[in-house]
């Protein structure tokens, strides 16, 4: 048992308060880590305020971070102390049907599961404050300084990159990369169109600036992101409340037909269908992203399929957590991938 400082959700919406906590020792296929630097979501502020989702505190948020492995439970051999790690909020547990497909990046065993407030191996917290339970977030529960978490959901990367720097990219940057260059898959020269240009956006926006797009055009209703997203290689910004018909009707007159690929990354179920009506017909892309309201409903005449635009979701940019993780990090250590646009947003 360590003791150490971690900020306590104790009810939902009420500031975070910085705790004194006792974190267990790792349990089978678990590694305790000490979190050197960890960022904030969107998804941890809508699971602290707990408006739509199921209220569990108290809790410990958090889920981007990098970190060392101070210690391993029984039957880790992949990982050990000293080994520089990302935390990640689903996982790959290497034996599951979705583990060994190449096409999958889900795990039947680690899959996100937002309502667990225990470990999988038996159910119950690592974390206490004077002899109480306090519940987990995601499997990850970053705003602590050491947490536990299953060995699936650790990615050991290269310890010669800067944590405060690649934390990041255990969430929101590889979302957005990887529904670009794994799913969408423009090719150089081709128009892509980003809806939403929030962290993710711009990390959709950045995979696409890699791939060689000779277009990249930003969708946002926020005029301000404009410039910041020119960091990440947009060239054309669309506001739809700037035009008086549909903005999939303005993407297609501005690229004569339709862009090539599209990522939406807003979680607007209107958004979705734009970014969906906008692409080219016979080979335009769209890619959901964007985690749409339980009561939302996707619809779209059936002859836009017909006319062979193909629609995609991508959960987590088709990227297996331990397996792939690694060379994302390697694309920023290599200078392919660049972060500080995202350390300055």
């Amino acid at each position: 048992m360590v003791v150490v400082t971690a900020a306590v959700a104790w009810e939902a919406g009420k500031p975070l308060v910085m705790e004194e906590v006792e974190v267990a020792p790792p349990q089978k296929h678990e590694v305790r880590l000490k979190v050197h630097f960890t960022s904030l979501c969107h998804t941890d502020v809508c699971f602290w305020e707990a408006k739509g989702q199921t209220p569990l505190f108290p809790r410990i948020l958090g889920h981007e971070a990098g970190g060392v492995v101070e210690s391993v439970g029984e039957g880790v051999t992949d990982l050990q102390s000293g080994d520089h790690v990302l935390t990640i909020f689903t996982g790959e547990c290497g034996n599951c049907r979705h583990c060994h497909s190449e096409e999958s990046n889900m795990c039947d065993l680690l899959r996100i599961n937002t309502e667990r407030g225990g470990m999988i191996h038996d159910g119950e917290s690592r974390f206490s404050s004077n002899g109480k339970p306090i519940h987990h977030f995601l499997g990850t529960s970053t705003f602590s300084e050491f947490t536990v978490v299953h060995s699936g959901q650790v990615a050991k990367i290269n310890p010669e990159a800067p944590l405060d720097k690649v934390c990041i990219v255990s969430c929101g940057l590889s979302t957005g990369l990887g529904a670009t260059l794994n799913v969408a898959k423009p090719k150089r020269g081709q128009s892509v169109a980003i809806f939403g240009l929030g962290a993710v956006g711009l990390a959709a926006a950045e995979g696409a600036r890699i791939s060689g797009a000779g277009r990249i055009i930003g969708v946002d209703l926020n005029p301000n992101r404009f410039e910041e997203a020119k960091k990440f290689g947009v060239t054309d910004f669309v506001n739809p409340r700037e035009h008086d018909k549909p903005v999939q009707q303005v993407i297609i007159e501005m690229t004569d037909g339709g862009v090539d690929r599209s990522v939406e990354c807003t979680g607007s179920v209107q958004a979705m269908i734009q970014a969906f009506e906008c692409v080219h017909e016979g080979w335009g892309v769209a890619v959901l992203v964007g985690v749409p309201r339980q009561d939302d409903a996707f619809r779209t005449h059936p002859m836009n399929f017909l006319n062979e635009r193909t629609l995609k979701g991508s959960f987590f940019g088709n990227y297996k957590p331990k397996t792939d993780i690694p060379g994302v990090v390697e694309k920023y250590m290599n200078k392919v991938m660049r972060i500080f646009p995202f350390t300055k947003f």
